[in-house]
């Protein structure tokens, strides 16, 4: 289990996972602006941050959005897929560029400034974006901060990116792993408006390893679905969700399986941190369900429970109020009209099981048992870094079928609904 009791201890670890694989530098600056939409009596700080390569690479992948309404970046991003190479990805926070007016070309004016100063055409990078949605984005101001970016760009560690692409996270998110001769290492920002359904807000994967273009996109999916596409903090999901891949090529490649394991491994921690990092969150939810009819069944019921908000509203007050849990499993049951034997459904809590054969298993042993499971799980919300790796466990097996999946989510605080009530004021 991870456990950190203060910044210095979490820096330190994110800087252990940080390093650079060969062939890439990566930079942050900042800048201020006031926005055209609203007056504001102090400035706004932006941040810009790149990842470059220190060579085109046709060895690139992605997967964004299916929001209907996706960001300027996100459409820029699908074309740029197409591409024979790519130089790197530009990020800004604080303003996601989405269906504003002239936002495709405000985000294209940005990079062929950005490919005045570090070389190629505009088209060679990738854009992203995240912050405010319905804000045009400060297009002078970070026209100004092109060249203070470039002259940051560092090739030792990603740790100033993963700090610069953040907003309401409360600290960064990095993952590694070494394979073979190389290395994957991955960053994200995410804390609200989180159920993807391709990946997350904003995660880069970068490797050194040689690694075919196709096989590249092909793993980032599947991993994709597997990791990103399994997590919710507040069912909503952005206009603006991109995962980027990338590799240098500078290292002998590895098969395809070794690849994919490593890649998997990497995004499944990362997704983790991710929902511990969940505006407002004091507990991680996972919830494993067996037994089902098909795949997407199990999946379908894993989120439908972590996103009810009285199993999660219960769960951040630390009440083990299993009735609300039993609730959203019979729900969704209901709404899909599947029929179960409710003589052969198990559900636990942590090492607990609260229903079966038909009835609760609940006594005042038990009660305690729950609440103090639920109390230890818990973190407080407001420090900078993740005190612990815990999770609140509920384990559903249907008895219907051999399918199964998980799904990793958060509860539902006061904080939450302070933090996006207040989000713009």
């Amino acid at each position: 289990m991870e456990t950190y009791t203060s910044p210095g201890e979490y820096r330190a670890a994110l800087e252990a996972r940080a390093a650079l694989p060969a062939g890439f530098r990566a930079g942050r600056t900042s800048l201020t602006f006031r926005p055209r939409e609203r007056s504001v009596e102090n400035p706004y700080t932006m941040n810009l941050s790149l990842l470059l390569l220190d060579d085109p690479s046709p060895s690139f992948a992605g997967i964004f959005t299916r929001n209907a309404f996706p960001g300027h970046p996100v459409v820029i991003g699908r074309k740029r897929l197409s591409m024979p190479f790519t130089r790197g990805v530009l990020v800004n926070n604080k303003i996601s560029n989405v269906c504003t007016s002239d936002g495709d070309r405000d985000a294209e004016q940005v990079l062929a400034r950005l490919a005045e100063v570090a070389g190629g055409d505009y088209d060679d990078y990738f854009p992203a974006s995240t912050g405010i949605i319905g804000w045009r984005l400060p297009v002078e101001e970070m026209l100004q901060a092109i060249p203070p970016l470039l002259a940051s760009l560092k090739g030792d560690n990603l740790l100033e990116f993963a700090s610069g692409i953040m907003t309401t996270d409360r600290f960064p998110k990095i993952r590694s792993a070494a394979v073979g001769e190389g290395r994957i290492v991955a960053a994200a920002k995410g804390a609200g408006m989180i159920e993807p359904n391709m990946a997350t807000m904003l995660a880069f994967v970068l490797t050194d390893l040689e690694i075919k273009r196709d096989e590249l996109q092909k793993a980032l999916e599947r991993v994709g679905s597997r990791t990103f596409n399994r997590i919710s903090i507040d069912s909503d999901q952005s206009t603006s969700d991109t995962l980027l891949a990338m590799s240098s090529r500078k290292r002998r490649g590895v098969s395809p399986r070794q690849f994919e394991e490593a890649l998997a491994s990497v995004c499944a921690e990362l997704v983790e941190d991710i929902v511990r990092n969940g505006e407002g969150t004091t507990h991680v939810i996972r919830v494993s369900v067996s037994g089902a009819p098909s795949e997407g069944m199990a999946l379908g019921l894993a989120k439908a429970v972590l996103n009810s908000p009285l199993v999660k509203t219960a769960v951040f007050g630390n009440d083990p109020n299993v009735g609300r849990l039993v609730m959203a499993v019979g729900d969704h049951l209901g709404a899909q009209s599947f029929e179960v034997a409710l003589s052969k459904v198990r559900i636990r809590l942590g090492d607990s099981v609260i229903f079966s054969e038909g009835v609760f298993r609940l006594d005042a042993a038990t009660e305690e048992r729950l609440a103090a499971y639920l109390k230890v799980g818990q973190f407080d919300p407001k420090k900078p870094y993740p005190e612990h790796d815990r999770t609140i466990d509920i384990i559903v097996d249907l008895a219907a079928g051999q399918a199964r999946a998980q799904a990793i989510g958060s509860d539902l605080s006061y904080d939450y609904v302070r933090e996006n009530a207040d989000y713009r004021t």
